[in-house]
């Protein structure tokens, strides 16, 4: 494994920290994953849930002070935590870990993610395989894809090398406040140290990217004058 993956979360919960492999992060989603939630009880929901919120399956933990509108669908295994939004449309599936103070948006996907405290999906977001690290915010129409085309196993170039993920999906590791400008599209396979911004309508090739970085798409308008 490479020796050069950019630091990423200054602290992490008490249920993945003894877990973390510094080099190769994205193992968190699978046996840490996997083992949280089918430890979680079968139900444990301290909220109040408005009527048109759909629940459906087994496991499903909901933290107090957690806001969800209808329209929303939670399916379990999942563990919402305290203080989260999670806005009308918004479609929670295939086992989630969501800290507290999360944002989820209106019409937005999560898929097997794990989300640390503070990190926001606010708007028609795509999050597959992910991890979003704390205060973490996904600009409007942002895409974390977690699928190669070609079925594949995922792997990160890492200058002259390729670090193996072993994983057929696996969207973006995300470090701590990292920002994502609005309609940027991240392919499987992303890793992204924390502090550092990626502007509007990137499209982000697998790879490492180091902290406190500022990541541009350069572009040229021309502008014409119209010939009626």
């Amino acid at each position: 494994m490479s020796s050069l993956l950019p630091p990423l979360f200054a602290t992490l919960p008490a249920v993945f920290s003894p877990l973390l492999n510094p080099t190769a992060p994205w193992l968190l989603l699978g046996e840490p994953l996997d083992e949280r939630m089918a430890a979680l009880p079968s139900e444990a929901i301290e909220a109040n849930l408005p009527s048109g919120v759909h629940l459906s399956g087994e496991r499903i933990a909901i933290g107090a002070g957690t806001r969800i509108a209808p329209g929303a669908v939670i399916e379990g295994p999942i563990e919402i935590g305290r203080d989260v939004e999670i806005r009308t449309g918004a479609y929670l599936r295939g086992g989630n870990w969501i800290g507290d103070g999360c944002v989820i948006g209106a019409h937005s996907e999560i898929k097997r993610a794990i989300l640390l405290p503070g990190a926001k999906a606010p708007h028609q977001n795509y999050v597959g395989d992910s991890i979003l690290g704390a205060d973490v915010n996904l600009g409007a129409g942002t895409i974390l894809s977690n699928f190669r085309h070609d079925g594949r196993a995922i792997a990160i170039p890492d200058g002259e090398n390729r670090l193996q993920t072993g994983r057929r999906k696996l969207g973006a590791v995300l470090g701590d406040s990292v920002l994502i400008g609005c309609n940027a599209v991240l392919h499987p396979g992303v890793l992204i140290g924390r502090g550092s911004q990626v502007y509007p309508g990137v499209q982000l090739r697998s790879g490492l990217y180091p902290a406190d970085s500022i990541i541009k798409l350069r572009q040229q308008i021309e502008v014409i004058q119209r010939q009626d």
